[in-house]
Formats: structure tokens, sequence, C-alpha cells
């Protein structure tokens, strides 16, 4: 049985407040519909998506989607006045007999994999499904300003979307309520005609909905901070004759994924100090890129996991301490990127960058080192958008503490099994530049 996401982009952004639909607000280098039309096409579980539109805004939509060559949307239609009818549009456009059908708001573009597939799966059981989460709040019922009833918090729900149903039983509710016009959402209709139990998924809490213009400023800290998983499924063997250029190759987790891509057939080159690039001088880096290029005819991915950590409160480290810190850890990065690009455009390669987990709070005593690194989080995500058109793929790889020479030599001997290794760190650095990720923090962990 095959499965629809259809996504209800039809709003018209009235309670938003603007001129411009909430569904095509950017953020984060994309409009909220391309965030989550994204979420579907990456999904296993979805076989088609249907996306339903202000007819007045189909010329937008039309423009995105070629922009970005999504291989699962296809339909683009235009929905109705209000989110009943647009629901409706949408469910009667599946021409299967039977089917299971996820409806989701777009308004919604931190939906995870994770309840995707929990809501496909509650389907091969139940005909309608819900995603809720637990309120934390109490609830109060109110008339004229007065409490009328407290209901026990620990039945209550805040509901959320996806809303998933098979497609007759929900075209059955939509016929019996063809004059109703006291209408929530699909799920209440399965409950007000006694179609069937509505079963609950749990959500999440990220998965917010964009309603207000405050909403996009929390929605842009949690694109900013949120990571993405490590891609599992790339092999390996496709490293087979890529070139690739590692900025602080010979030490740590650079050596590693040198020595890793030379393991299934990579052409690696590793710059540092030791070799005579010294990533803080722009000409170096650009003059070792030129040699590589000149030998190689190409470039398709460049590493910059070079970096340095130092401990000591600001007050009492020498200004030039200080500076040698920014140069290394944040201006190689921008040195490397700005050289990289001409290159990386051939081939439409991929740029990795790194940080650490200290990147998304300042650390005492690591004022310089927490700071660059989340500029480096947004020097990736910037530079992920800018450069999209010419389809170069940048992202963050973001370790936790990890066993390298450089911790070492910060931290002293730690107790055995409490960092992560390396090597791990290199295998998802090299499945990320095997994907199609792009703009994505990407965590490494030791689980």
């Amino acid at each position: 049985m095959k499965n629809y996401g259809i996504i209800l982009a039809s709003g018209t952004g009235s309670r938003y407040g603007t001129d411009i639909p909430k569904q095509f607000i950017k953020i984060a280098g994309k409009t909220v519909l391309e965030h989550t039309i994204d979420i579907f096409e990456k999904s296993k579980q979805i076989d088609e998506i249907f996306v339903i539109i202000t007819p007045e805004y189909r010329h937008v939509a039309e423009d995105l989607l070629i922009k970005n060559s999504y291989k699962k949307v296809t339909k683009l239609l235009n929905g109705g006045a209000i989110r009943k009818e647009s629901s409706f549009i949408g469910i009667n456009a599946v021409d299967d007999e039977e089917a299971n059908v996820i409806i989701h708001d777009c308004a919604r573009p931190f939906l995870s994999q994770r309840i995707i597939d929990d809501c496909v799966k509650a389907l091969e059981k139940y005909n309608a499904v819900d995603v809720a989460i637990p309120s934390a709040d109490t609830i109060i019922k109110v008339k004229n300003d007065i409490i009328q009833k407290i209901p026990e918090r620990k039945f209550l729900k805040r509901g959320q979307t996806p809303q998933c149903f098979k497609l007759s039983v929900i075209k059955k509710a939509h016929e019996l309520s063809k004059n109703d016009s006291n209408f929530t959402d699909d799920c209440g209709l399965i409950v007000k005609y006694g179609l069937g139990e509505v079963y609950v998924v749990e959500g999440e809490g990220e998965n917010i909905k964009i309603t207000y213009p405050e909403d996009i400023f929390m929605a842009d800290r949690l694109f900013q901070i949120r990571s993405a998983e490590c891609p599992k499924e790339q092999d390996l063997e496709d490293l087979e004759d890529k070139v690739i250029v590692v900025f602080g190759g010979t030490s740590g987790i650079g050596e590693c994924i040198v020595n890793l891509a030379n393991v299934y057939g990579a052409k690696t080159y590793s710059a540092s100090t030791r070799t005579g690039c010294d990533i803080t001088n722009y000409e170096s880096v650009e003059n070792y890129l030129k040699e590589i290029y000149s030998k190689e005819k190409r470039i398709d991915l460049v590493v910059n996991s070079a970096g340095i950590l130092r401990m000591g409160k600001l007050t009492e480290r020498k200004i030039e301490d200080i500076q040698k810190d920014i140069d290394i850890n944040y201006t190689g990065s921008i040195n490397v990127a700005k050289a990289s690009i001409p290159y990386l455009k051939e081939t439409k390669g991929s740029l990795q960058l790194y940080a650490s987990s200290s990147y998304t709070r300042g650390r005492s005593l690591y004022s310089t080192y927490s700071s660059t690194k989340a500029g480096i989080v947004n020097l990736a995500q910037a530079l992920a958008e800018e450069l999209a058109d010419d389809k170069i793929r940048v992202n963050v790889i973001n370790p936790e503490r990890c066993a390298t020479p450089m911790r070492f030599k910060a931290f002293g001997k730690e107790p055995e099994g409490s960092l992560l290794e390396p090597e791990k760190v290199a295998v998802a650095s090299l499945k990320t530049f095997l994907s199609d990720l792009t703009g994505q923090v990407i965590d490494v962990r030791r689980v």
C-alpha cells in the first residue's frame, strides 16, 4: 500500500500578519515550504507528495519545485478557502482505491523522520492516527473570565500534525461532513462521526507550528542549533578516485580521514604547517589548492579540521595569543572556503568544516574557542545558502570530546572509554560527503 504525503500550504497568513503567506517566509536559507517538503522527500516511508497551495502563489511554488528538482512531488494542487476544503482536495487527488495518507501542516518544518515512521507503522493497525505531546501547563475551561472546570492534566495532550488515515476512512469522514462547518481537524471528524479509534503517536516539542511573527525567531534559532543524523547508507566504496584535500590532515581527525579515504581508493592530500601550508595565510591555501588542481584536474572534497584549543580567562590572556586562536579556528576556515569554491564549483563538490559541542554555549575559560566554533556554524550555514545554485554542499561535523592529540595537550590523560574515537568521526565525515546533505550540523557521538 502506498503512502502519500499531503502538505497543506494554502494558508493566507492572516494570523501571521504579513503580505506574504508564512509558507514563503525564508528561514535558514530556505522557505518554510521547502523545509517541509524536504522532510517528506527524504522519508523512506513516503512514496508520493501532494502540495496544496494558495492559488495566488502557485507560480512561486512552481519555481521552488523546479529549483529543488524534487522527485516525489507529483501534484501541485490549488487549495480551498479553508483548511477542510484543502484537505478534501488533497485526499481526493489520490487515485488509488486504498492508501495511507499523511496530512501535514506546511507551517511545521521541524517534523522528524521518527514521527513519520511511527505514524506509518501505527496505520498497520489503526485507520486513523494523530500526533500529540503532553501538556506542560494546566488547562482551564473558562466562561466570562471565570474558571468553569480544570480537567486532569494527565488526560490532556496538545495536538500536532501529521494526521494520518486510511484513504477510504478519511474520504468517508469528509463525505459525512459536507454540510458541517464545525471543523477543527481531520481526526476530529473521525471522532465526531464514530468512524473508529484514533491512535496517538508521541510528538516532539520541536515540532512547532509557525503561526505568529515571533515564531520565526524561535524557528530560526532551532535551525541554527539543531543537528542532522549522520548518514548511514552511503557506501564508502564510492570514494574511489575522488580527490580529497584535508587541511589539518597530518594529525587527529584529519589524519584519520586521510587514512580511511586512502583505504577506499581516494586520492588524498594532507595540508598543515608541517607540509608548508598555513591556513591563516590565504595565499598559502590558494597556492596549495592550485598545485593539486594542476595535477589532478579536479577537487571533490575539501575538509578543514585544523584547530587549536587553549584555555584562559580573556582578561588574563595576551592579545596576540587570542588573535592566533581566531586566525587558526575561524579565519583559517574562511581562507579554506574562499580558495576552494572555484574548484568545488566544477565538480559540484563538498566543503566540510568542524565545530565542537561548545558552539551552542560559550564555556568559561574557553571563550575564544567556543565563539569561533559558533562562528564556524554560522559561516557554513550562510555558505550553504550562497552556494546552493552552484550545487556545492557545505556541512559542519560536530564531534563530542574526541581522543585527539589536541585534546590530550589541553586536558591530559582522561578516563579510558570516555572519549570518542577519531576514526568514527572520519567515517561520519566521509559518509556526509557522499550524501546530499548541505547546511547541516552533523553530530557524532559515541552512542
